[in-house]
């Protein structure tokens, strides 16, 4: 039975980046992962990468159906086949990083464990078992499916993944879930010329999301042409014969409805993928999410079996994966200063069009914290540089301490707002005040500079 220094399950983006980093420290490395259709983990082949370009191809169709007369199923099914050919670069790509390295064997199957520090590997053909000296568990998520009637026999219902290898382009799509999911596929196919309903179970759009933000992403989808039914409880799928028809309730009205499309798109979030890990063999926790439980260092209660990535549970996020492996390693060999509770606050974002990006609190939770504070709000086409991209919708939104002039949360709905947040991000993590960012010298014209005016704040 061959031995390793460390064993990964899951050859994700914290899989990957951290089979490398201990390959550097000349550690042996085992790194096995399912299928190898799923090498470099979901960001690049089922998720960020593949949908963020299929936002960019949206943009593209939306401007030219302004002017031209297109072919839109045409222009979806390049966008598509160009999605596909980046995603098998990147796959690609992940596997030569890999294989850089002598002392990293890569292994193709599904893993479980025996105990502790053994595992068994099925393969195509056989089983092989390998022992660990150190195992860090990278397995990911899953997408969730409701326990909706006919929604395992209906040929027209998609969970993400599964919708974006479909090369014929919906006119009519239902989307079930207004999440970040939704909200970035109803966007995508918008653009492209679907018909596109969202139905959400919740009676407010956006529950998480500043009021005043959620209230302009909302009139932006709705003046688009997306339909958005809120209190709508799902009850039924069954395919006709022109596609699938939706029977739920509108509880606004205490009435049942049917909606008719021929795609449906399931997006009501995703779940911890444990499933064949036999953790409960070992004694490895999960919690009610099945998101297994670790400390503020991954650790699991088990000290040589760490979890990392979406497995480990709260908020799933490519980004902080990798800073995942950076706890880990600062764990294992730098001066044990790390830990997932140095890393708040988090920016987000969602890449609709336009996208949106936030940090911090929310004004509805300050006021419930009874912090005194002071907001600052503005209309993108208040900034010189939306207007040299024709992109001038949306709103941006700030919260300060007025007894710290600490930044206490920022809400963007704009272009670029993904990678502005992060300017944001940077003077919180440095308690700068906000004056910090309202004296800064941006270039000019910059959609950053917009925080000149939005934090100029009496």
């Amino acid at each position: 039975m061959k031995q390793y220094d460390a064993i990964i399950i899951g050859f994700g983006k914290a899989g990957k980046t951290l089979a490398i980093d201990l390959a550097k420290k000349k550690w042996d490395v085992a790194l096995i992962e399912r299928t190898p259709e799923m090498y470099g983990g979901s960001c690049i082949n089922i998720a960020c990468v593949p949908t963020k370009r299929l936002v960019q191809e949206s943009k593209i169709s939306s401007l030219l159906s302004q002017t031209d007369v297109i072919d839109r199923p045409g222009i979806y099914k390049t966008a598509i086949d160009k999605k596909n050919e980046l995603t098998l670069l990147l796959r690609n790509k992940s596997v030569e990083d890999i294989k850089q390295y002598s002392n990293i064997t890569l292994i193709d199957g599904t893993a479980s464990f025996i105990t502790s520090d053994t595992i068994n590997v099925k393969q195509a053909d056989g089983e092989i078992q390998l022992q660990g000296k150190e195992i860090f568990i990278n397995t990911g998520s899953d997408c969730t499916k409701p326990g909706i009637a006919g929604i395992e026999n209906s040929k027209h219902v998609y969970t993400t993944g599964e919708l974006l290898k479909l090369d014929v382009l919906p006119k009519q799509l239902i989307i079930i879930g207004g999440g970040a999911a939704g909200m970035e596929f109803a966007s995508i196919y918008n653009n492209f010329g679907s018909k596109v309903t969202i139905l959400e179970a919740l009676n407010q759009f956006m529950p998480y999301a500043d009021r005043d933000v959620a209230g302009c992403v909302e009139s932006s989808f709705r003046k688009r042409g997306v339909e958005i039914i809120l209190n709508a409880q799902v009850l039924s799928f069954e395919d006709t014969d022109d596609g699938v028809k939706v029977d739920y309730i509108d509880r606004n009205a205490n009435a049942e409805r049917v909606i008719e499309g021929d795609a449906i798109l399931v997006a009501t979030g995703r779940r911890p993928y444990t499933k064949g890990l036999n953790l409960e063999a070992i004694g490895v926790k999960t919690d009610e999410t099945g998101a297994i439980v670790v400390n503020n260092h991954l650790h699991t209660e088990i000290p040589h079996i760490w979890a990392m990535g979406d497995v480990r549970g709260g908020v799933m996020s490519t980004a902080l994966a990798t800073d995942d492996c950076r706890i880990i390693m600062n764990k294992l060999f730098g001066d044990d200063t790390r830990s997932t509770d140095d890393r708040i606050p988090e920016p987000h974002a969602f890449f609709t069009d336009p996208p949106i990006a936030y940090i911090g609190a929310t004004e509805a939770e300050v006021i419930k914290k009874g912090y005194n504070f002071k907001v600052s709000r503005m209309l993108v086409s208040n900034v010189t540089r939306s207007h040299t991209l024709n992109q001038t919708e949306g709103i941006m939104k700030a919260i300060i301490n007025a007894d710290t002039n600490k930044i206490i949360g920022c809400a963007l709905f704009c272009t670029d707002a993904p990678e502005i947040i992060n300017i944001v991000n940077m003077a919180m993590k440095q308690e700068q005040p906000y004056t910090f960012l309202r004296d800064f010298i941006f270039t000019h014209p910059s959609m950053s500079e917009a925080f000149n005016q939005l934090f100029n704040i009496e």
